[in-house]
């Protein structure tokens, strides 16, 4: 996303979402960077969970994940996603990775809303349910 969003051709190619996401505040998580360089990014280094729960704590707005399975995963198993916000593209692969890879408890969702796109696309939202 870093690489993509703030250059001339995203700008060309989709203006309004390039300039949301430039401007935007983001969170990035790593092990291994020594600096977020994208504008309005903070990074992160310390336990992803600690981290998400203090960020929920503190005010303003909601938090979404954009681009990382890994993540999704890590904070699925810890209970800390209020909604899940799941595209449908409907393109087969034929391969790559779960989108809840390594949950080993079963979490039961509550299905909130749907919205199909002209493309074919559809919105899923779920909530989690006791």
């Amino acid at each position: 996303m870093a690489s993509y969003w703030p250059t001339p051709q995203a700008s060309q190619n989709d203006p309004e979402v390039a300039k949301g996401m430039n401007n935007l505040a983001k969170v990035v998580f790593s092990k291994t960077l020594d600096q977020a360089t994208w504008s309005n990014t903070t990074l992160k280094k310390g336990n992803l969970a600690d981290e998400v729960r203090k960020m929920k704590k503190a005010p303003g707005d909601h938090i979404g994940v954009l681009g990382s399975g890994s993540i999704v995963s890590q904070l699925a198993k810890e209970g800390l996603i209020d909604e899940f916000q799941i595209v449908v593209n409907p393109v087969v692969l034929g391969k790559g990775r779960t989108l809840f890879d390594g949950v080993k408890e079963k979490v039961n969702l509550k299905r909130t809303k749907t919205r199909s796109f002209r493309n074919g696309n559809v919105l899923l939202c779920y909530e989690p349910t006791a």
